[in-house]
């Protein structure tokens, strides 16, 4: 399956429990080592992102701040 019809596949109906082998440019092997490390569902990758992002935003307007 390509990433293009995987990510179709994925948004086509709400994240509920879905694995995190079905977010596209996710193959078995990278979706093997996620689940290793916690990783299971979706909605975990989701939930990082949401955290990181926000801690990285903070942290550059920080250093925007203090810099530019």
């Amino acid at each position: 399956m390509t990433t293009s019809q995987k990510h179709q596949d994925f948004v086509a109906e709400p994240m509920g429990e879905k694995p995190v082998g079905s977010l596209a440019g996710t193959g078995e092997v990278l979706g093997k080592k996620l689940e290793e490390r916690g990783f299971d569902k979706a909605y975990v990758v989701l939930g990082q992102f949401l955290v990181l992002k926000k801690v990285l935003g903070e942290c550059l307007r920080e250093w925007c701040d203090a810099f530019l």
